[in-house]
């Protein structure tokens, strides 16, 4: 059975609704998953999974959440290497520059980046981006 871990930060529940639509395809697929919310995350969550999924939505001039977030991504910038990593958020402005900048670290990292690019929504996710979450899931659980 695949692994898959869901890690995230949501301020306004958006990016968290996000990654219940995630777990749902993973779980659907089979995958065991472990959802974590990032302040209580560590690189510790990652360490025996298939995928890991890590979800923050666009913060101030595009950016991650910078007082839980940020840090957490400098713990796991150092052993992402060679993992399969989903990347997704939400956002209420802006053009998706800080998915943009978040892909490339985690791939300058060496990880894998699932799909090739994140999955970024406007606000709350609708039912097409609910089904391609759920897709994503199921991706994930089948790596």
């Amino acid at each position: 059975m695949s692994k898959v871990s869901i890690i995230y930060w949501s301020g306004t529940g958006n990016t968290e609704a996000m990654a219940f639509y995630i777990a749902e395809g993973a779980k659907e697929a089979g995958a065991e998953v472990n959802m974590v919310t990032a302040d209580s995350a560590s690189a510790a969550d990652i360490a025996d999974v298939t995928a890991v999924a890590l979800g923050c939505p666009s913060m101030g001039v595009e950016v991650l959440e910078e007082t839980t977030m940020e840090p957490l991504m400098c713990e796991l910038d150092g052993v992402i290497s060679g993992k399969n990593v989903a990347l997704f958020g939400s956002y209420g402005w802006g053009d998706g520059q800080w998915m943009r900048d978040w892909e490339g670290r985690v791939t300058g990292d060496g990880a894998t980046l699932v799909n090739d690019e994140g999955i970024i929504c406007n606000a709350a996710p609708d039912d097409s981006v609910a089904e391609q979450l759920k897709d994503l899931g199921r991706t994930l659980a089948g790596l």
